[in-house]
């Protein structure tokens, strides 16, 4: 999701730095800020395609088919799909975790080197609650507990594959997301006012830190941005 809260900041930032395109995959269609993104740097294509993570790999394929045809090269698959509202178990599911393994597995279509493809690099948006829940709403922390377990298993698959994977696990982000959802099965209504009583970051800075992350290239880091900062996390093994 290249258009929603962190992922616009994001976006903008990458525009900045000057990548040949930027492909921006989204449900929704936002022309004014594909428009904004082009007008910030006009050397960089930036293309819209509508999008929806939940989709089947197959259904996914035929999309970067399109992608790939109009493109040639693709560097950098970044996976940010995000909900978080634990009334819907099965939507959390299916876009935090689901379309983030069903796009990953389509786009090895294209990369895997045992298919003569040229590999590639894959960031997985994750989450601090990956490794720390937020207990209130379980399933949204599991769903990403899961995609950041998914990404530190493809970082070790690189050498089969010829495709890196490391995460981007934002800490409490002032974005929409943060400023009202429900708890599952209602264990705690003022769930998001207790979450903005801590220390959080803006988008901005969450975007800027996740731009150094993807100059850092580095396979298997679990990156946490939080309150301004880049850290790299050292896995418990």
């Amino acid at each position: 999701a290249g258009l929603g809260g962190i992922g616009l900041d994001t976006s903008r930032e990458i525009v900045k730095s000057g990548p040949k395109n930027l492909v921006i995959l989204d449900r929704i269609e936002n022309p004014t800020a594909i428009a904004e993104l082009k007008a910030i740097n006009p050397k960089v294509t930036v293309t819209f395609y509508p999008y929806d993570v939940t989709v089947s790999v197959a259904e996914t394929t035929k999309l970067l088919k399109t992608i790939f045809a109009s493109l040639k090269t693709i560097d950098l698959l970044i996976n940010g799909a995000g909900i978080l509202d634990d009334y819907q178990i099965e939507r959390t599911i299916a876009v935090n975790f689901t379309g983030t393994v069903n796009t990953t597995t389509a786009i090895m279509e294209f990369w895997a080197k045992r298919k003569g493809g040229p590999g590639g690099v894959i960031a997985n948006i994750c989450s601090v609650t990956g490794f720390n829940s937020i207990y209130q709403v379980p399933v949204y922390s599991a769903s990403k507990a899961a995609a950041l377990s998914f990404t530190n298993s493809l970082a070790r698959l690189a050498p089969i594959t010829g495709v890196t994977a490391y995460s981007i696990n934002p800490g409490i982000t002032r974005t929409p997301l943060v400023h009202k959802f429900n708890s599952w099965l209602d264990v705690e209504p003022r769930v998001a006012e207790l979450l903005l009583e801590h220390p959080t970051q803006t988008t901005l800075e969450c975007a800027q830190n996740f731009v150094k992350a993807i100059e850092a290239n580095k396979n298997g880091a679990i990156w946490k941005l939080d309150l301004g900062r880049l850290d790299a996390i050292e896995w418990t093994k």
